[in-house]
């Protein structure tokens, strides 16, 4: 029990990290203010896991009696912050493109693990037996706070136009409610975190993306 606690602290501090970076980015670039930030940071770091819990009757949710995740998804906002007020050409040199692709590792890695830890979050909520519900608050998890923070920010959710995103939280939580009844927790965590993540590095890497309505908007947005 105490290597799965370790685990799931592990990846969901990974997670955290890797989401506030992305509200914080994404806020950054829209010029809000220090506020702006900071709420946009928190918020993608903690709102797929405040909407499971409000949906689950987990009132307050978890971020509230918990704040530990709160608390990194701030520091980490705050020194982003800071790196890029100190250094206004980072966002404009090459060193961004850097970034940005060390992030979509660590987003990936975050994806994985929330959709996890929302589901195990949802069996130990007594919700075990239905299995469409905890793949659905998996997902919720994973991607719940990245469309909090798009639509503050006043963009289409990344999620519904780019790169399988959600496709990839799908293919990990029914993974991982396949593999639960079948191996060793543990097991079941890392193969279904590290397909989230696999998915989502090839479609980032290949450009995969599912068809839309319309050839000319599909060419737009690829």
């Amino acid at each position: 029990m105490k290597i799965n606690l370790t685990l799931f602290f592990m990846i969901e501090m990974i997670g955290t990290i890797a989401f506030a970076s992305s509200g914080a980015m994404v806020a950054i670039k829209k010029q809000l203010d220090l506020l702006g930030v900071i709420v946009l940071g928190v918020t993608t770091a903690v709102g797929g896991g405040m909407l499971r819990d409000i949906l689950i009757g987990n009132i307050p949710p978890n971020l509230f009696k918990n704040p530990v995740y709160v608390f990194v998804a701030f520091l980490t906002v705050i020194v982003l912050f800071v790196i890029v007020r100190l250094n206004q050409k980072i966002l404009d040199s090459r060193s961004i493109e850097t970034y940005e692709k060390v992030m979509n590792i660590f987003d990936a890695v975050g994806l994985g693990a929330f959709t996890v830890v929302g589901i195990d979050t949802a069996i130990e909520s007594g919700y075990g037996d239905y299995t469409f519900l905890i793949v659905f608050l998996g997902v919720l998890t994973g991607v719940g706070g990245g469309i909090l923070r798009d639509i503050m920010a006043g963009q289409t959710p990344y999620v519904l136009r780019k790169h399988v995103y959600a496709c990839a939280s799908i293919a990990g939580a029914v993974a991982y409610t396949f593999l639960l009844k079948r191996t060793h927790s543990s097991a079941a965590i890392l193969v279904s975190a590290f397909l989230v993540v696999l998915i989502r590095l090839l479609a980032t890497h290949y450009c995969w993306n599912l068809p839309t309505a319309t050839k000319k908007r599909k060419e737009k947005e690829s």
